[in-house]
């Protein structure tokens, strides 16, 4: 090939597989294994940050910003030595040590330092837990040069001090009070007021916060470990204690500042945070809620100033109508003027401070799967895109157009289930059909909410909004959607204000809050108010549903479920127009059908099984709903066929076929049905393939992805289907 042709292939594939990009650069890390920790830590004052980050292997990994690419950190050191799983991590900005806790009730402390830019790493002490529990919180305290002071908490109602220097700790100190597990300790100096107090604040599990006072040098007239006692009936009466814990060089009192409640179910996390200069604490539940405490200097007692999220009225009993499963975690942002929440639906959820209405407002956050994602399907006109999960929800993705602006971000969660979702299929302009560990399928139509909320935002205009339901909900205790039809609202553009954030609790009213909007839904809009109504139930098959697929007219609909015999692994065709089953089945494979296509022309069906071999359905020509069996391969793969895909070339029977043995096959029935004409091998098994035909360049795109998570994209000659060009994306 000439010179002018390579650059030609180059900038097609630079073209091709731009959109895989993100549209805003995310600097992503990578582990081993699953993460069950994260900390920053600055060893030095003027030093680099670091990614601490502790798994399920027992290991830290310590990572830094690759000064080559600003968006992907490197490995720099790794400490070894927990013999199971990192629960939580401890640093100190500033100084060069940090704490780990492990499932295997030890606590390790470390001491990192950057030698000529080389992180070396050092294990300082071992503590072994005494009574043992397996730690889930562990803060660290700097106290004077070399002192240190540590606190750590767990499956145990009582929290733990230890104090000494870096490399002899010892236990000081048991703090006593809390009725069940302690979830997170949180510490801050009490700035401004000269007396160099530490606060130290403790959620439990038993539903309350308890604040601890650290009081530099203060020596009481009682004596250590002295209580505070209130004689009733000739009885002591424990109201506070006094604990005494000494550093190297420093001594501290320990005494309870407050006891907070207000919170319905287990406190998970708490933090400390600044308002207008005012020391605030952000805690979240497992009731679904965010609240922040102030201290009121008239009264002198902590109060709740500010609840976030859900209350107890507004809860349902299924995520779709309002249970959030709980926010795991509670962050400020640097300047006190914005809070995040992490919760089970996958979301970020944000909210930001108001200075004008003096009021908190959800703003949008990011959001996705929280599992494995099993299956995507874009529209028929490619606006945009529907993907199903394991998390048992199906989601709507599309781009934003904001001004110049443009990024892509969830706008819909159509189905929420009861089941994990395992394939998905859009059917025309306004339907889509799904599948799970069910043994029906179920169509969804598109919501004039959704709609509308498409049109305003992303500029996608559909000719049948008009004719659509208005909304949908879930009853209580049920799996379908139900159509609502609301009153019809006001859908002009919304003033300005907080009345934009505000969840209507009249389900018929979701439409006017979803129409007003001009940004993408927040998490509450969509796990309450972005479903789409079910319309139809398919039955036929004994087995979990396996696969689906629809016609690109959108007139036939091909099924499959998991099977081990012949005849439970059969195809079955449902018309659209009518819903009902093309009879009879497509009989061919003996194991589960995992993949079926149809061709651009929709003359033939392509289906793959784990029974390693391909087949190719014909349309009848007499009846254009049926289809007969053409070819098939009974030895097309060595291991079972995980996916297949069409080369999109009208009147041209080419397709391709992926397998767990690394194989990836390019077949034309026009040549041979018994030998591929292109063979790609791969590096792990393959789980998915597709195709794209690029219109005047005479090329054929293939992206492949592996069970590792790496994507590859070929370009092809569409007349040899010779790879002429290729290009990995993986992480490392």
């Amino acid at each position: 090939m000439t010179q002018t042709s390579t650059k030609t292939l180059q900038d097609t594939l630079s073209r091709l597989v731009y959109s895989l990009q993100p549209s805003r650069t995310e600097k992503t890390v990578i582990a081993n294994d699953d993460v069950t920790a994260v900390k920053f830590l600055r060893p030095a004052e003027d030093g680099p940050n670091l990614i601490l980050s502790g798994s399920v292997d027992g290991n830290v990994r310590l990572w830094q910003n690759d000064q080559t690419s600003s968006d992907h950190y490197r490995t720099v050191g790794m400490l070894e030595g927990h013999a199971s799983s990192i629960n939580c991590l401890g640093v100190i900005d500033g100084r060069q040590v940090l704490a780990s806790g492990s499932a295997d009730a030890t606590i390790k402390v470390w001491q990192v330092k950057d030698v000529n830019h080389h992180w070396e790493t050092c294990l300082l002490q071992t503590i072994q837990t005494n009574p043992k529990y397996l730690p889930l919180t562990v803060v660290l305290l700097a106290s004077g040069p070399d002192g240190l002071l540590l606190a750590s908490a767990g499956t145990r109602a009582e929290i733990f001090v230890y104090a000494g220097s870096k490399r002899d700790l010892t236990h000081q100190a048991t703090l006593g009070g809390h009725e069940g597990w302690v979830r997170c300790l949180a510490l801050t100096a009490e700035k401004g007021e000269g007396n160099g107090d530490v606060l130290m604040a403790s959620a439990s599990q038993d539903k309350s916060i308890r604040l601890w006072r650290f009081r530099i040098g203060a020596r009481l007239s009682r004596g250590i470990d002295q209580p505070l006692a209130d004689k009733t009936h000739g009885e002591s009466l424990l109201l506070n204690k006094t604990h005494r814990v000494a550093t190297s060089s420093v001594y501290y009192s320990i005494t309870v500042e407050a006891l907070l409640f207000g919170h319905d179910d287990w406190i998970y996390t708490v933090s400390w945070g600044t308002i207008a200069g005012k020391l605030q604490l952000l805690s979240a539940s497992a009731d679904s809620s965010l609240a922040i405490w102030g201290h009121d200097t008239l009264s002198g007692a902590w109060l709740c100033t500010t609840r976030l999220g859900d209350i107890s009225v507004q809860k349902g009993s299924t995520t779709a109508n309002g249970s959030m499963g709980g926010f795991w975690t509670g962050l400020w942002s640097s300047d006190g003027q914005s809070v995040v929440s992490l919760g089970r639906t996958g979301s970020w959820r944000l909210w930001n401070y108001d200075r004008d209405y003096k009021c908190w407002m959800q703003g949008f956050g990011v959001s996705g799967h929280v599992k494995s994602v099993v299956d995507v399907a874009w529209a028929r006109n490619g606006s945009y895109l529907l993907s199903a999960g394991a998390d048992q929800t199906t989601r709507l993705h599309a781009e934003w157009i904001d001004g110049q602006r443009r990024s892509w971000h969830e706008f819909g969660r159509p189905q929420i289930h009861g089941y994990d979702l395992n394939c998905i299929g859009t059917v025309g302009e306004v339907h889509f059909v799904s599948g799970a560990d069910e043994k029906l399928l179920r169509v969804f139509d598109e919501p004039k909410a959704t709609a509308e909320l498409l049109r305003r935002c992303c500029g996608i205009r559909n000719a049948l909004e008009q004719e659509l339901p208005t909304a949908a909900n879930v009853p209580v205790l049920g799996l379908s959607n139900k159509i609502v039809e609301g009153n019809g609202g006001d859908f002009s553009d919304p003033a300005p204000g907080p009345a934009e954030h505000v969840f209507p609790q009249d389900a018929g009213r979701t439409t006017a809050v979803m129409l007003a909007q001009s940004h993408p839904p927040t998490e509450d809009d969509l796990a309450r108010s972005t479903l789409w109504p079910e319309s139809e139930k398919l039955y036929g098959h004994g087995y979990e549903i396996s696969a689906v697929c629809a016609s690109h007219n959108g007139l036939i609909i091909a099924t499959a479920c998991k099977a081990s015999s012949l005849d439970h692994a059969v195809i079955r065709l449902f018309d659209s127009t009518d819903w009902r089953e093309l009879k009879p089945p497509l009989k061919v494979h003996s194991l589960t059908v995992t993949c079926l296509r149809f061709s651009s022309d929709d003359a033939c069906l392509l289906s793959t099984g784990r029974d390693r071999q391909w087949a190719v359905f014909e349309r009848d020509e007499t009846n254009g709903l049926f289809f007969r069996l053409r070819v098939a391969n009974p030895k097309a793969h060595s291991r079972m066929i995980l996916s297949a895909c069409w080369a999109t070339i009208k009147s041209e029977r080419i397709f391709v076929t992926a397998g767990r043995d690394k194989m990836c096959k390019i077949w034309d029935l026009q040549k041979s049905d018994r030998e591929s004409v292109t063979t790609i091998a791969a590096s792990a098994p393959v789980t998915a393939v597709d195709g794209l035909l690029i219109a005047g360049d005479g090329l054929l795109a293939l992206a492949i992805g592996t069970e590792r998570g790496a994507v590859t994209v070929y370009l092809m000659e569409k007349a040899t289907l010779s790879i002429q060009s290729s290009r990995k994306f993986e992480y490392s």
